[in-house]
């Protein structure tokens, strides 16, 4: 693997993933976690390129993804609309295309911005720093460029369906380009359905089929800390369910909705 990232631009709407993308569950797909880091940095170019409306700044605030189809490991194309423009409550949605076929689909609402300090609480206790934590090589159990790329450090000793985990990556989401603090975190949350498996990925299937990140607050630094509980319902289907931290505290949830089968021959 000679590239340092994960994806190298081709125009502006069309991006080469690298090696390091390649998927958990088949290594010739792109794994989720970086692709949907990718829709986000396109969609930050989206927004940095409309006209400027004079209003509050905006965060965005709710992203939703649904994955269509397979991802193969090949050239995306990301297109992005506006889809409701205003002064305070904006929604976009991005389209991810591999060989003219869409397989990804995400929406994000960006709302105004304003001093709330007086009245902001409620969330979680901070986690456990990821400074002085012992790594964890999730490679031993996962196959992948993904899962190689990245620095894992639980808080505590994973167990079945439990995981509370700090993730960080040295690659860069896109190489040559800079990205923003949000397309860094969001390009390591899906990893939160691999940290804490409740059945053997060898014996079990468990894919997410979307992913759903709301924020109270804009993620800082480069980790992303995913508080993990993973719950199996007696039908074939799942959720991951995830509380997101920086190294400042809590920043929002995460919900990923599983399809659970046997592994062929199993």
């Amino acid at each position: 693997m000679s590239t340092g990232s994960y994806f190298e631009r081709i125009d502006a709407h069309r991006y080469k993933p690298t090696a390091h993308a390649g998927g958990a569950w088949a290594t010739d797909e792109i794994h989720f976690s970086p692709l949907g880091g990718l829709v986000v940095h396109a969609i930050d170019r989206h927004l940095a390129e409309r006209p400027v409306t004079g209003g509050p700044a905006a965060a965005l605030s709710r992203i939703s993804f649904d994955i269509l189809g397979r991802l193969a490991l090949d050239e995306c194309e990301i297109r992005v609309e506006t889809l409701r423009p205003g002064r305070t409550i904006e929604l976009v949605e991005a389209v991810v295309r591999i060989a003219g076929r869409a397989v990804v689909r995400a929406r994000a609402w960006l709302l105004a911005s304003g001093d709330t300090t007086d009245v902001a609480g409620g969330a979680p206790e901070p986690l456990t720093a990821p400074d002085g934590l012992d790594p964890w090589p999730m490679a031993e159990h996962w196959p992948g460029g993904y899962i190689a790329s990245i620095d894992v450090r639980p808080v505590a000793p994973p167990t079945p369906g439990r995981t509370t985990a700090w993730i960080s990556t040295p690659l860069d989401l896109v190489a040559g380009e800079p990205s923003s603090p949000l397309a860094s975190f969001v390009a390591l949350v899906d990893t939160a359905n691999g940290i804490a498996v409740r059945q053997s990925p060898a014996e079990w299937m468990f894919p997410n089929v979307d992913l759903t990140v709301h924020l109270h607050r804009q993620p800082r630094g480069s980790w992303t800390g995913l508080d993990t509980t993973v719950t199996f319902g007696p039908a074939g289907h799942g959720v991951t369910s995830t509380v997101l931290h920086d190294t400042d505290g809590a920043v929002g949830h995460a919900q990923q909705i599983l399809t659970v089968r046997p592994q062929p021959g199993n």
